[in-house]
């Protein structure tokens, strides 16, 4: 523990009260929530104390780490006790952290993770200390010099759900103590609740005895278009036998062949007694009951008694407290407004929400563990629960829609005393036996785009899977969890695509460039940060990419984490991508940045290529190309606002100068033995699925067009079979790019039917010039339709804009820049870091020309 003089969180929360982030919630709800000074519901004062006792001083003059970005296979599946613990929106798997920790930190060393969501990052570094046999014998093969022990790791996330439940997975659990405890509280909650899941079971014998639900199957009412008659939903559409749920039906009442989306649903109106209103709601009946007695199951429609029972707890008022809130304004959490579920509440069966309620009451409110169990069923035990068909039966699976609060037509309304004894064993499975020190992990609620308590270059390695762009809303999503535990997301600063929080594109992109800001500000220099990404769209793919470089990171390397099953939403979602990406990147070494910045650039150009080089892997690498690696500097230079030297065709010159051309990729003379020695150990068939392998993962715009080109002509190839693969992957409607054939002709050799990449030092010259003078007619021609027309530009060629914007920049004709910016249409704007770059170094220049002016 840290020093006695230290104060208590209540003593503290006023020194927080104001970061980014800071929970919305009463202060003793904030302090129950928290077990300082190692867990805090809100931003954790304590920050700065485990820094100083457990971080490693940076000190340049004796820094001699070096890593390469990891490049090994990492597929890890989602059946760990670990992973399945709590749901939670998205997770990555501990074991797939612990590959990435293991190779760019070592023991010892501060790990941040700044989305942390369910805590795995911190599960990962934990695990490190003493991993299972067979992932240990695994990795030792992978990585011969693999350094094992417990790393530290600072957890945070903005949301007090996701950090309550990183805050237990991460501690160990005391199962003795805990299983005493779990004794008495179940033994009052039978006896105060069991009655409510009894049905009537006749035996073979004609015997009525009573046996326990395991689940009762509620069904939408519609209102048939034909007759007006009401039908149950379950007995018109589903096929028992066939497992499915037909489209199109017959009405039970006029025969008429109707679809649900024909129908209106039934109505129900009642006097809701917690609202003191009248409610109108859709109308669902019972019409299944699963059922156990002993051991065996049996399934049944439901009898007078149970519709008796039903009605006799709907009459009855809940004794004990449960949350009564209105779902929040957003387009997933009022999603289900227009069927009368308003309100937390009405996301329970009435017996359902007594149980919960009557556990909540039984359990020492200090003791999170019994919380725990609580929010891993408080939204499974909801109906949300879809009642599905899966290997061959009707029952099995289901679960609610991952990423959706959305409510099914056929809902599984489970036994809440089950779900609960299941959610206490996987915490037993999970926690017990297993290497987690508390001492190891600090965990804090606070929004990522202000880490005050994080000193400047004191964080080892970085973890993150940020939220990406409109995919999931995590605040929404989580309201129900927290409105159990009374602590609520406070989302001004939530960095996600949403029209409720009025948060566009742009809006997103100036929160994550806030956050990773932060994350550049506390790595040390020469470190890296590695980035989950799960979003299909480009346009969020591309405002990740400039939040990191504008943050000031360098990306070396893009590849692929296979979590062995897909969400719903990835495995059946057209477009979307099918495995998680994962985007290595480092901070300059300070040396380098301190030269770069007293120098203003100049003659730095070499320097920022060899330490771009020096960080990428070695063997073929998309980064090692001749265009990304004109375009890493490009960037680098304007974002910093020095002047730029070079064109395209010097720079390649430079490059040819100062470095060695292998298969099209550029490397430093002491990299060129081992990329030889790794290449002659690859057979045939390893080359070509290396080289072949090596594509860009969105073909959006001409440089991604280009890129991917380059790299599917490791060989030549025809026109036809150029065309064939490019059909597949390019999709470009948003930029006015040439034609593909015109775009191998103007960048590419034309050879005996096949086109090849440029080779010579003239052929790539010529090449170069020719489309400069190209770029340069487009650009010229795009400047005159600035001046001229009177309506926003919508459609452009954006490599003629950044390569004019280049030249512009170079020449300081900056008012050129701001003529065509004022003209084009936002989506433009917004669709490139790179134009956005030049537009905004433009507008500081010409402010303080003309404040000089003015003066």
């Amino acid at each position: 523990m840290y020093k006695d003089s230290v104060k208590p969180l209540e003593e503290l929360l006023d020194s927080v009260r104001d970061i980014e982030g800071f929970p919305i919630a009463k202060d003793e709800d904030i302090i129950e929530l928290s077990k300082p000074r190692y867990y805090t519901a809100c931003p954790n004062p304590y920050i700065k104390q485990f820094i100083e006792k457990y971080g490693k001083h940076y000190n340049p003059n004796n820094d001699d780490y070096h890593r390469e970005p990891f490049i090994g296979d990492v597929s890890e599946g989602k059946y760990d006790s670990f992973y399945q613990i709590h749901p939670f929106p998205t997770k990555v798997p501990h074991k797939a952290i612990m590959r990435y920790i293991l190779h760019y930190s070592q023991p010892g060393d501060l790990i941040l993770d700044g989305f942390c969501g369910t805590g795995m990052t911190g599960v990962a570094a934990q695990q490190c200390e003493t991993p299972d046999l067979s992932f240990k014998y695994k990795i030792e093969k992978e990585m011969p010099l693999v350094k094992w022990g417990a790393r530290k790791a600072i957890l945070n996330d903005i949301c007090p759900s996701a950090t309550f439940i990183s805050y237990n997975c991460n501690k160990p659990i005391e199962k003795d103590l805990f299983e005493n405890k779990v004794k008495q509280v179940f033994k009052d909650l039978d006896s105060e609740c069991r009655w409510m899941y009894q049905t009537n079971h006749i035996t073979q014998i004609g015997e009525n005895i009573k046996g326990q639900i395991n689940y009762v199957v509620w069904s939408d009412v519609f209102v048939c278009p034909y007759c007006n008659n009401d039908y149950i939903f379950f007995d018109a559409a589903v096929d028992i036998k066939g497992g499915k749920v037909k489209k199109e039906f017959v009405c039970p009442t006029c025969n008429a062949t109707i679809t649900k989306s024909d129908c209106e649903r039934a109505n129900t109106t009642f006097f809701d007694t917690i609202l003191k209103q009248k409610m109108t709601q859709t109308k669902h009946v019972p019409i299944l009951i699963n059922y156990s007695v002993g051991n065996k199951r049996y399934e049944k429609y439901p009898d007078g008694d149970d519709i008796a029972l039903i009605k006799k707890i709907e009459n009855m008022e809940i004794p004990f407290w449960f949350p009564t809130i209105r779902m929040p304004e957003g387009d997933e959490s009022r999603r289900n407004d227009k069927y009368g579920i308003t309100h937390v509440h009405h996301f329970y069966t009435k017996r359902n929400l007594w149980v919960l309620s009557k556990f909540l009451d039984s359990i020492d409110k200090k003791n999170l563990r019994f919380k725990f169990a609580l929010t891993a069923v408080a939204q499974q035990i909801t109906k949300l629960y879809r009642y599905t068909y899966q290997s061959g039966t009707w029952g099995a699976g289901g679960g609610p829609l991952s990423g959706t609060l959305y409510i099914p037509s056929l809902y599984k309304e489970l036994n809440i005393l089950r779900s609960l004894k299941q959610a206490i064993k996987k915490q037993l499975k999970a926690l017990n036996n297993r290497t987690l020190d508390s001492n190891n992990v600090l965990i804090t609620t606070q929004s990522s785009t202000q880490l005050n308590y994080i000193p400047e270059n004191s964080i080892d390695y970085i973890f993150v899977d940020p939220p990406f762009g409109d995919n999931l809303m995590y605040s929404e999503l989580n309201f129900i969890w927290e409105a159990w535990l009374k602590v609520f997301t406070n989302n001004k600063t939530e960095a996600i695509i949403n029209k409720s929080q009025q948060k566009a594109l742009g809006d997103y992109k100036k929160l994550i460039e806030k956050c990773f800001n932060e994350f550049y500000r506390t790595l040390k220099p020469n470190r890296w940060i590695t980035v989950e990404f799960h979003n299909s769209k480009a346009s969020v793919w591309n405002a990740i990419q400039e939040a990191i470089t504008r943050a000031g990171f360098i990306i070396a390397q893009v590849s692929v984490l296979d979590k062995q099953k897909g969400s719903f939403k990835q495995v059946t979602a057209p477009g979307t991508v099918k495995n998680d990406l994962i985007i290595n990147a480092y901070k300059p070494k300070e040396e380098f940045t301190e030269r770069f910045l007293k120098n203003a650039g100049e003659n730095m150009e070499v320097d920022f290529i060899s330490q771009q080089l020096e960080h990428l892997p070695i063997r073929p690498n998309i980064e090692r190309t001749e265009k990304m690696l004109y375009s890493k500097m490009l960037a680098h230079y304007v974002e910093n606002g020095f002047k730029i030297r070079y064109n395209s065709t010097n720079f390649y010159r430079t490059l040819s100068d100062n470095f060695t051309d292998l298969d099209g990729y550029w490397f430093l003379d002491n990299q060129i033995k081992k990329y030889t020695d790794w290449k002659s150990g690859l057979s045939l068939d390893q080359i070509k699925v290396v080289f072949d392998g090596q594509q860009v993962l969105f073909v959006s715009d001409e440089k991604s067009a280009l890129t991917w080109i380059f790299n599917f002509l490791n060989k030549p190839k025809t026109y036809s079979e150029i065309f064939t693969a490019y059909q597949q992957i390019a999709t470009t409607s948003e930029d006015e790019i040439p034609e593909l054939r015109i775009i191998l002709d103007n960048n590419f050799i034309l050879e005996e039917s096949k086109y090849r990449r440029p080779l010579s030092d003239k052929e790539k010259d010529e090449k170069n010039k020719n489309r400069e003078r190209e770029l340069d007619r487009a650009f010229s021609k795009l400047l005159q339709q600035a001046k001229t027309q009177k309506g926003k530009i919508k459609s452009i060629r954006r490599e003629a804009l950044v390569h004019g914007f280049t030249k512009c920049y170079q020449q300081s004709k900056f008012d050129d820049i701001l003529t065509i910016a004022d003209k084009l249409h936002n989506s433009v704007l917004e669709s490139s870091g790179e134009i956005m770059d030049f537009v905004d170094i433009a507008r500081i220049k010409t402010s303080g020309k003309k404040k000089i002016e003015d003066f």
